[in-house]
C-alpha cells in the first residue's frame, strides 16, 4: 500500500500536538496530513507551520461546528483509497501502519488500534489490561476513530448529523457496517491517549459523560451499549478519581 492521507481534528491541542504528529510520521507513510481545526487560540497553529516546514504535506483547513461536520470536511480532503483517522492527543505504537496492513482484507472497512488512556496515577500492568479489555469491548459495542484506517469511498458520501459533537465516531463506524463491511480491531496495534490536563477534573468529566451518554440514546442501535453504559461511566469517573487523588497526596 502506498502512502496515506491522514486526518486529524484540532483545537487548542498544543499540549501533545507537536509529540503527536512526531509520532505518525515516524510510524505512518503520510501522503497528507489533512487538520481541520476550530480556530484554535493556543500555539496549535505555530506548531502546525512547523510541522509543514519540516514535512511539506501539512494542509490546515479551518472552520466551526461540531465534530461531525469537521470530520466529514476532513473526509472530503481525501485523495488516498485508505486513510487515518487520528485524534491530536494520542501518541501511536511503533509500526503502527504496518501492523495495520496485516488486517486489511476483503470485507473490512475499518481497522481500529487500541485506544489506552494514560492515567498519570495509575501505571500498574493490571491498570493497562483492565484499559485494554474496557476499551476492546466499547469499541465492539459502538466503534471509535482514536486511531482508525477507512476505506475511503466507503464514507466519501457520508452525512453526519450535525448535532453529533460527540459520538460521530460510533455513527461512522456503523455506516461502515451497514454497507456490509466489518470495523476490526488490529493485532497489536494501539494508541496512548494523554487526554488534555483540563479533561482530569470531575465536571468536564460528567458534562462529556452526560453528552455523550444523550447522543448515545438517540443514536445507538446496539441495546447491549446502553446496558454496558452504566459501567462504561463508572470507569471514566475512577480514572478522574485516581488522577485526582495522586493530587491531593503530591499537594
Amino acid at each position: 500500500m502506498q502512502a496515506i492521507d491522514v486526518v486529524m481534528l484540532t483545537k487548542n491541542s498544543e499540549h501533545l500536538l507537536d509529540k503527536c504528529i512526531a509520532c505518525i510520521y515516524q510510524n505512518v507513510p503520510v501522503n497528507n496530513l489533512i487538520i481541520v481545526d476550530g480556530f484554535s487560540t493556543d500555539r496549535t497553529l505555530k506548531i502546525l507551520d512547523a510541522a509543514n516546514t519540516r514535512h511539506g504535506n501539512v494542509r490546515v483547513i479551518s472552520m466551526n461546528g461540531s465534530r461531525a461536520k469537521a470530520r466529514e470536511k476532513g473526509i472530503a480532503q481525501v485523495t488516498t483509497d485508505w486513510f487515518l483517522f487520528v485524534d491530536s492527543d494520542v501518541l501511536l505504537s511503533k509500526n503502527w501502519f504496518r501492523k495495520a496492513k496485516e488486517c486489511i482484507e476483503d470485507g473490512v472497512g475499518a481497522v481500529w488500534g487500541v485506544n489506552i488512556d494514560v492515567i498519570p496515577s495509575a501505571t500498574a500492568k493490571s491498570i493497562l489490561r483492565l484499559q485494554t479489555l474496557i476499551a476492546s469491548e466499547c469499541f465492539n459495542l459502538r466503534g471509535g476513530t482514536h486511531d482508525t484506517l477507512m476505506r475511503r469511498d466507503l464514507v466519501a458520501d457520508i452525512k453526519i448529523p450535525e448535532e453529533l459533537h460527540t459520538y460521530e465516531d460510533a455513527y461512522i463506524t456503523k455506516w461502515i457496517k451497514d454497507k456490509g463491511y466489518k470495523a476490526v480491531i488490529g493485532k497489536d496495534i494501539f494508541c496512548l491517549h494523554y487526554k488534555p490536563p483540563a479533561n482530569w477534573n470531575l465536571r468536564n468529566a460528567a458534562d462529556g459523560a452526560i453528552l455523550e451518554l444523550k447522543c448515545g440514546l438517540v443514536y445507538s442501535k446496539n441495546f447491549r451499549y446502553i446496558i454496558y453504559y452504566p459501567f462504561f461511566m463508572f470507569y471514566w469517573f475512577l480514572q478522574i478519581g485516581l488522577q485526582n487523588m495522586k493530587r491531593l497526596v503530591t499537594d
